[in-house]
């Protein structure tokens, strides 16, 4: 016997271990010589059983070029040789259980190790010990039991016993049972060493405390560690009529009223068995002590308990009755209890209250003073005792008390407690109940109707305090403008409201001359047609008047805002040119590029949007000479004049303002080119203008225009000073909050044109060179000018065009502005006479 490496200890927990091999030689013949060796279970793959070439005496350096086999008497191959060390090693786990199933006391496995080379047999025997690596097991994990409760203390109750496939000290050892008051277990060993295990009753049982007892039994082996296995045990305690049944109380007592109705369910009895099954069914009868008078009045139902009446019960003929109630069992032997039921009869509340109206107000005025008097109430009952105390009480909570009268009991005055509103509650419906205190308590109850008069409390209100209402120029006369509706919650003629306008005048006009509004549903409409270059704006009140007495009313704002139309053409104001006729030119050939040759100038009375003039070529002679400034309506020549060009050149220009649809005019230019050496004029920007060569026909002309225009200037101071001393205000349309036409509302088309008097006087110079007086009339701020193109040599002619082109001047004339013109006449006289 020899210790080689590879020994397995149990309960060692190293990866390597180490295997005690027990080498038996004995002297035998060679043939027939036995080697064994003996290994632990479940060693690691790897693991060295022995050195085969050391015990069989062979060399390990000649083992290489010999042919080695084993042959293991076994399906699996669980060893291995190794012909370099010599060493047999483990190649597969082994499993003593698995290997010897039968459990014998010793496992072995036999191979045979073969060598060729010479040929040489070796018988090996290896013995497989057991470690602890199977743990007890019940063959059933829950094993339950029936026992009765009346079962004697000593009784025992056979359980199954656990198994382990290990072997030694490492299968059962013992059982062991959870903690128990009623159990224990005795141990028992058979003649083939087979342990078996008896459950044994130590203390009496009883179901009705613990009807069941959930045990825990535990196998435990020998092995190190110890490995253990458990089964639960249930046991059912069986029952027996140990209990009899038992009532909440020895004695009820119930209080019943007088004429109750047959079926009325006096009381349900309930007696309780602890027991289960028929042990614990009860049946209820009345015993020998219960009358027969009783018995004819109650019934009892002998399985719910329940007692109900069956005959009339009678105040005046019983005040009470008694019966007797036991219960029994449906045991083998069965158990009974006993108890008393006593039922107090009560008198009956039978009457009904009563409630009297003696005097009522069916209907108020709204404004009611509170503590006024509705209503004068009795009430009464017949009944005595409690049953004749009766109580008054309003169903609702409303806006009227109850106050008992200090001189007469159980009389009430209904009179107001808070303010009432006719538009919040047009009537009440108070309900007066009158209840007793009986038991159960009875009432009857009054309904008073009170309607409310309507008085003139609510002033008319409209929707909105502000309306801005947009009308379209050029409207029809008569048009419906807008509904102006205001709502009045009261009734009748204090609903019915009148509608008409605040008087105001604007511009010494009525309003009731511009709108008018239907007193009886609040349309407005328009009395005329709106122009929106006279009058942008409206602003006055709409009153709206109830019929009540007194009156009351309220008032809107309404904002009436014209909207303009694109209703005015533009009016073509410079140059100037008779009522259609063309205006002739005369321009040197000699001209230079980008010289100004002409300035179209035109006025739009529209809005700021419809009067953006545009000015474009509708005709041109030679597109390549000429260009037109969109905006300034200004003509340049584009480059020189060379002599293949028309002596004479016709342009059509067309003045578009920015409406839709878009109007324009039209002003046809013709220039003639001249052989003269006169210096052309400058830009309008340019104030000096200066004459080179005069001709006699252009002295002649200038003479003329200088004496027209003085006597003009001398004609219009005259007027001027004759307006300054006699004041007298305008028909039209006198400055006002709602007439006034803004300054930027009357934009002339070029924005230069506006209050700019250099502008005007580089006007003036030139149209006074085109042979054309220009008149400018500066005015305060918010008026219009006039600007007067007349011919030079004619007088003041009114046309068409020069009409359509002044702009009136709506301010009155005041004496600060008499002085400002006669300033601009006097300055405008000696620019005559220095032409002159």
């Amino acid at each position: 016997m020899a210790l080689e490496p590879g020994l397995f200890f149990p309960g060692d927990d190293r990866m390597n271990v180490w295997a005690t091999v027990f080498v038996l030689c004995a002297v035998w013949p060679s043939a027939l010589s036995v080697t064994r060796y003996s290994i632990a279970e479940e060693m690691e793959r790897g693991s060295v059983v022995a050195n085969l070439a050391a015990d069989l005496g062979l060399e390990p350096g000649g083992l290489a070029q010999r042919e080695v086999k084993l042959d293991i008497f076994t399906n699996k191959k669980y060893l291995d040789f190794n012909k370099k060390t010599g060493e047999l090693y483990i190649v597969e786990k082994m499993d003593r259980e698995y290997l010897c199933p039968a459990k014998p006391t010793s496992c072995f496995l036999k191979l045979d190790v073969i060598i060729e080379s010479p040929l040489r047999i070796f018988n090996i025997e290896l013995g497989i010990t057991d470690i602890n690596d199977n743990a007890p097991h019940f063959r059933r994990d829950r094993v339950e039991l029936d026992v009765s409760e009346s079962a004697t203390p000593g009784e025992r109750f056979s359980l199954p016993n656990a198994v382990d496939p290990d072997v030694g000290v490492n299968t059962i050892k013992t059982y062991k049972l959870s903690v128990s008051e009623q159990f224990t277990i005795e141990i028992q060993t058979g003649s083939d060493g087979t342990q078996y295990v008896d459950l044994v009753l130590t203390k009496s049982l009883d179901r009705e405390e613990k009807a069941v007892h959930n045990l825990i039994l535990t196998a435990v082996d020998g092995g190190v560690p110890v490995r253990s296995g458990t089964a639960n045990i249930i046991v059912r305690v069986q029952d027996t009529n140990d209990n009899p049944p038992r009532f909440d109380r020895q004695t009820y007592t119930v209080n019943m009223t007088e004429n109750s109705p047959i079926g009325t369910l006096v009381m349900k009895l309930n007696a309780t068995d602890l027991d289960e099954g028929v042990n614990s069914e009860i049946v209820y009868s009345f015993t020998l002590y219960t009358s027969e008078k009783t018995q004819d009045v109650f019934a009892l139902d002998p399985s719910t308990g329940e007692i109900t009446v069956k005959g009339t019960i009678d105040y005046e003929d019983m005040k009470f009755y008694e019966m007797h109630i036991e219960a029994k069992d449906k045991g083998i032997h069965p158990l009974l209890g006993q108890c008393k039921l006593v039922v107090h009869v009560t008198d009956m509340n039978d009457n009904y209250p009563d409630i009297t109206i003696q005097s009522v107000k069916n209907t108020v005025n709204e404004n009611i003073p509170v503590g006024s008097v509705i209503a004068l109430v009795a009430i009464s009952d017949r009944d005595s005792g409690d049953n004749g105390k009766v109580s008054l009480s309003v169903h609702q909570p409303m806006p009227f008390i109850l106050n008992m009268s200090s001189e007469r009991p159980m009389h009430y005055h209904l009179i107001v407690s808070e303010p009432l509103d006719r538009e919040i509650v047009p009537e009440y419906d108070i309900t007066l109940i009158v209840t007793d205190a009986g038991t159960p308590p009875l009432f009857d109850n009054e309904t008073i109707t009170v309607h409310l008069l309507d008085i003139n409390d609510n002033a008319p209100q409209f929707p909105r305090s502000f309306y801005t209402i947009r009308v379209m120029e050029n409207n029809a006369p008569g048009a419906l403008l807008s509904s102006l509706t205001a709502f009045d919650p009261d009734l009748h003629e204090n609903q019915y409201l009148v509608y008409f306008i605040l008087e105001k005048e604007i511009a010494n006009t009525s309003m009731s001359m511009l709108f008018s509004i239907n007193p009886e549903n609040g349309n407005l409409y328009a009395l005329k047609t709106f122009d929106y270059e006279i009058e942008k704006e409206f602003l006055f009140h709409i009153e709206a008047r109830d019929s009540g007495s007194p009156p009351l009313s309220s008032n809107v704002t309404v904002h009436i805002v014209i909207v303009d139309q694109n209703d005015n053409a533009p009016v073509i104001v410079s140059p100037w040119r008779a009522h259609g006729s063309v205006v002739e030119e005369k321009i040197p050939r000699s001209t230079d590029k980008g010289s100004l040759v002409a300035k179209v100038i035109a006025l739009d009375t529209d809005s700021v949007h419809n009067s953006r003039i545009t000015y474009q070529f509708l005709q041109v002679t030679d597109a390549t000479l000429f260009s037109l400034d969109q905006y300034n309506g200004e003509i340049r020549t584009m480059r020189m004049f060379s002599y293949r060009d028309p002596r004479h050149q016709r342009l059509v220009v067309v003045a578009k303002d920015n409406g839709e649809p878009a109007l324009s005019a039209t002003v046809t230019i013709k220039l003639s080119t001249v052989e003269t050496v006169v210096k052309a004029y400058s830009d309008m920007t340019e104030v000096p203008l200066e004459y080179d060569i005069f001709s006699d026909l252009n002295l002649y002309l200038v003479i003329g225009l200088g004496s027209v225009s003085f006597l003009l200037l001398i004609t219009i101071l005259v007027t001027i000073v004759l307006k300054c001393q006699k004041p007298k205000p305008s028909k039209a349309a006198p400055p006002c909050r709602n007439s006034v036409i803004s300054e930027r509302n009357s934009t002339i088309a070029d924005s230069t044109l506006v209050s700019n008097d250099a502008y005007w006087y580089s006007l003036f110079l030139a149209e006074t060179r085109k042979g054309k007086l220009v008149v400018r009339q500066p005015v305060p701020k918010g008026s219009r000018y006039v600007v007067s193109s007349l011919p030079r040599g004619t007088g003041l002619t009114d046309t068409s065009d020069s009409a359509a082109s002044t702009l009136q001047v709506r301010n009155g004339i005041t004496p600060k502005k008499c002085t400002h013109h006669l300033s601009i006449l006097s300055r405008m006289l000696l620019y005559a006479v220095n032409m002159l």
